[in-house]
């Protein structure tokens, strides 16, 4: 069953689920329009930020969301349904890249959060907080100490509350509970459900030393390299999202208002402060306009003290732009005046690009029957209502790796190795036990097990530009995937080492091959690479469009304590400033960046 035509019967099968927060609808709503701080994004970042500043109730905080309340949405509740919320919902921005020039000119959708929880609503939840390397190689580009590993480890106990899987089942042995925190605010756990493929994975990494046993997969102070068990932000069964977590622990404070449906036009200067440009008051208007002439509820509010974007790597970058923050250049050709002269905002985009290979199976106990079949999803449905457990209490996968290019790669002799460090992965391999494929739609027939590849150290970069001076017009996204010769080095490398993985002894009777004529065939170099140019999609991990770096450079959008430069009263505090993506999944790096940037805010305060 089609992704749409599944969250369809999910949501006619349900009730609807009690509310998680208090929010407000209209801008008609609001009593005040001057607040403390104004946090544009309601997202996994903007979140942290205000449930951290409103735990002083003299500090007043206005969250402006532009999507929907995940209040009611079941398919946020329900683990399994990630794949359901994103693309072409209501719960997703629907933007699209720039047709990509490595991907054989191919245009596909590009998802971003637009509900409350921004992307931790939507996402599949993964769970990591990127390398030791990758700490300390922001630290170093950044020249502040604070964004070191030995620093930012205190915050996993601040923002992770580890807990049982939904089945309590012995987990002894798949995760290293001294690595992880137990009192935070975001639920963690193990998969709580075996599937058919997870016994055959770990023996796997028992067969070919190339693929070693990873006893836990969070980073940090381990190794991320091996092969594991997945950590997601769920527990009971239920998704936590930054909204179930800091704003529902937050949400009963009177100096914490969040105002939903509010898309954000522009930051309004507001004066100077020495050499610097003030930008305290935000307009924005209901969301659902297609232009300012169609807009409705248009206002104005203002931040006694700071202005702090946390709209996301598209969305920071794009508020920042039509604010006049940009290439003036470019923004003088569509008529936004120039208020900071800044070529680098929206620059250097990064992502991590993912590769779906589908293996036919032997097998009738893939999730492939369970997703044709309406009376299968009904039981499971029931179930997940009745006791938050089954197949949906579940993620999507259960195990996952991580790994190295060999250091004699051919690659090496003309590229620096892009890694944060030695000990940093540079492609990621998921394990799935149904189809999986964002470009093509699953079979009428047949069983499968699909091992994504990812490149997690790429080195192409993007951009993001304005389309127009209109903000409601969708940015033009180009990360421009693949489009160095290591990135297409590494992912044709993946692709031949996956294809071991699935020969090992452990599949032997269940792996029937590569599914398809494209992946069967390719076997050479060339064949491979038009294979993944073929194919080739996002995992949708985008950073770096307001990228930090020393307070002395003039490169970057961000100093190290996340203020814009040549701006005063705003701060960017979002996956857009990160220089480099992370080695991992980028929701618990967010978490931790998060964190630490409302202790520095509370401290400038």
């Amino acid at each position: 069953m089609a992704p749409s035509r599944l969250l369809s019967f999910i949501l006619t099968s349900l009730l609807i689920a009690p509310s998680l927060s208090i929010t407000l609808t209209q801008s008609s709503q609001l009593t005040t329009s001057t607040f403390d701080y104004i946090v544009v994004g309601g997202g996994t970042a903007g979140l942290v930020i205000a449930n951290r500043l409103t735990e002083n109730p003299n500090v007043s905080v206005l969250v402006l969301e532009a999507g929907v309340s995940d209040q009611g949405v079941i398919a946020s509740q329900v683990p399994f349904l990630g794949p359901t919320l994103t693309p072409n919902t209501p719960f997703d921005w629907n933007y699209t890249v720039t047709p990509q020039a490595s991907l054989n000119g191919r245009s596909f959708p590009y998802p971003r959060g637009h509900i409350l929880g921004g992307s931790s609503s939507v996402n599949y939840m993964v769970h990591q907080v990127g390398t030791n390397e990758d700490w300390n190689r922001l630290a170093a580009v950044s020249g502040d100490s604070g964004w070191a590993w030995n620093n930012m480890r205190q915050y996993i106990q601040k923002t992770e509350k580890f807990v049982p899987p939904i089945d309590g089942h012995n987990t002894t042995g798949q995760f290293i509970p001294s690595l992880h925190g137990f009192n935070g605010e975001v639920l963690c756990s193990l998969p709580g459900g075996n599937q058919t493929i997870d016994s055959r994975v770990i023996a796997t990494t028992q067969q070919l030393a190339e693929f070693p046993f990873n006893q836990d997969t969070m980073g940090g102070d381990h190794s991320l390299l091996g092969v594991g068990w997945m950590q997601s932000t769920d527990g009971g069964g239920i998704r936590s999202s930054s909204s179930t977590s800091y704003l529902a622990q937050a949400n009963s404070r009177p100096n914490l208002t969040v105002l939903i449906n509010a898309t954000v036009l522009k930051l309004i200067q507001t004066g100077t402060s020495g050499s610097l440009k003030a930008f305290r008051s935000v307009q924005f208007a209901n969301s659902g306009a297609t232009s300012l002439a169609t807009a409705t509820g248009l206002r104005t509010v203002t931040a006694r003290k700071e202005v702090i974007l946390s709209a996301g790597s598209i969305g920071s970058a794009q508020i920042l732009q039509l604010s006049g923050i940009g290439n003036a250049k470019q923004l003088s050709a569509l008529k936004i005046p120039s208020t900071i002269n800044n070529p680098n905002v929206g620059e250097n985009l990064s992502d991590h690009p993912l590769l779906p290979n589908t293996f036919s199976v032997q097998s009738s106990l893939t999730f492939d029957g369970l997703l044709r079949d309406s009376n299968q999803i009904n039981n499971a449905v029931n179930q997940w209502a009745t006791n938050r457990t089954g197949v949906f209490s579940n993620n999507v996968a259960n195990n996952y790796g991580f790994a190295r290019l060999p250091p004699s790669s051919s690659i090496f002799s003309t590229t620096p190795d892009p890694a944060a460090g030695p000990t940093s992965p540079h492609w990621e391999m998921i394990f799935a036990n149904f189809w999986f494929n964002p470009v093509v739609a699953q079979p009428a027939t047949g069983n499968f097990m699909t091992i994504i590849t990812v490149v997690v150290s790429p080195t192409s970069r993007g951009n993001i530009t304005l389309a127009s001076n209109n903000p409601f017009d969708k940015p033009l996204i180009n990360p421009n995937f693949l489009s160095t010769p290591f990135d297409i080095f590494t992912m044709r490398e993946a692709v031949k080492a996956i294809k071991r993985f699935a020969a090992a002894p452990a599949w032997s009777g269940f792996v029937t091959g590569p599914f398809g004529d494209a992946f069967a065939s390719a076997t050479t170099d060339a064949q491979i690479e038009s294979y993944v140019r073929g194919l080739a999609t996002t995992i949708f991990h985008p950073v770096g469009t307001a990228s930090m770096t020393s307070a002395k450079s003039s490169a970057g959008v961000v100093n190290p304590d996340l203020t814009v430069k040549g701006a005063a009263g705003l701060r960017v505090v979002d996956a857009s400033v990160f220089p480099f993506v992370p080695s991992s999944h980028t929701q618990g790096p967010v978490y931790l960046l998060a964190e630490r940037a409302s202790d520095i805010i509370k401290a400038a305060a």
